[in-house]
């Protein structure tokens, strides 16, 4: 049975302290539901934000942030979106805690923020033409203010993310510090262009099981509202932001060194095994086997949050005659990430969609 863990898994024991530095724009809220999902089934101690799906994003994070925080608490799981400060992150939680997260090309990523996060960027408002993204990366400086509300958001989101200045060129010695210091402190540096290949990854060091990777993409845009890039476009976003092509080009190469090292037919094996997982739950959870448009959710629970004049995300209606032992599950891998939280306890008096 492929579910079964390897004789090599059977001797280690699934790892519960994590620390998972969510990005933006990178399919985490995917990764998180599986965290959150694995989190429940063995009863652990999340550290959630108060009041919030964040931890004061973009101000950096402070343990005083987390809810109901005492100090000398105790924690085995973060995993909400924040902007990292491992001094503060590390006094939550236990010193064996594997620290790990998501990076994605920053061409796709520089495609998805824009978009996303339009409403919520002044300085995108007066971008003229039909194409403001490709307008913007033609002429980036015409454009950019990096003192403007929110500008994190078209450039380097992903270093900022981890808490280093933004605005640094590709060249300054503080990205290939901060890309060491990013090394040193995560274990493991997943890739959500690679999102299969990353869970078997995460699988193998964490010591968990099939079972616990299963998972339907959240928080997706309709393919319609995704802008199609051009080679010339996708240099262009990349150059703009050279610190995170510069930290996603290295941890691409740490990612395929540990895809070698884990196996590559091995791999193959075991991302063909997720599929036939998640093809099974489909079948058994979702109504009509896919995603669908917002408005079409009939479920109000079921129904993603959207960002500012668009409904772009996807999201899923339930199977309504699903087999009991199935029930609880098929709710939890399909329940958006605001919802979960809220039945996890979080009184969000505050939902930000970033």
């Amino acid at each position: 049975n492929n579910s079964q863990r390897t004789l090599k898994d059977a001797t280690c024991t699934p790892k519960v302290n994590l620390m998972f530095m969510k990005t933006h724009k990178t399919a985490s809220s995917t990764l998180m539901n599986i965290l959150l999902r694995f989190g429940e089934k063995h009863q652990l101690k999340f550290a959630l934000p108060d009041g919030r799906n964040d931890f004061f994003y973009p101000s950096s994070f402070f343990r005083t942030q987390v809810k109901s925080y005492q100090p000398g608490l105790c924690y085995n799981v973060v995993c909400n979106h924040m902007r990292f400060n491992a001094p503060e992150v590390e006094k939550l939680l236990p010193p064996d805690t594997v620290f790990f997260t998501i990076l994605r090309d920053p061409a796709d990523l520089f495609e998805s923020s824009f978009h996303y996060y339009k409403g919520y960027m002044p300085q995108t408002w007066r971008i003229p033409g039909e194409n403001q993204m490709e307008e913007f990366l033609k002429h980036p400086n015409l454009y950019f203010n990096p003192t403007g509300f929110n500008s994190f958001y078209l450039k380097n989101l992903q270093f900022f993310d981890f808490g280093f200045e933004n605005n640094l060129e590709a060249d300054d010695p503080r990205v290939k510090e901060g890309i060491e210091n990013i090394g040193k402190r995560f274990q493991l540096v997943l890739l959500s262009d690679h999102f299969e290949e990353s869970l078997i990854l995460l699988k193998d060091a964490l010591c968990w099981t099939m079972d616990d990777l299963v998972f339907f993409k959240l928080n997706a845009r309709n393919v319609t509202s995704v802008s199609r890039m051009s080679p010339e476009l996708r240099t262009r976003a990349r150059e703009w932001n050279g610190a995170d092509w510069r930290l996603y080009q290295h941890f691409n190469a740490t990612f395929w060194a540990r895809v070698e090292a884990y196996g590559r037919r091995r791999m193959e094996e075991q991302v063909k095994e997720l599929r036939r997982r998640n093809a099974e739950m489909e079948a058994i959870c979702i109504d009509g086997g896919r995603a669908v448009e917002a408005s079409h959710i009939t479920d109000r629970d079921m129904k993603p949050w959207q960002p500012i004049g668009k409904a772009s995300i996807l999201g899923y209606n339930l199977r309504s005659n699903i087999e009991q032992q199935y029930e609880e599950l098929c709710r939890k891998m399909l329940t958006p990430e605001i919802q979960y939280l809220t039945n996890l306890g979080v009184n969000l008096w505050v939902t930000r969609l970033w």
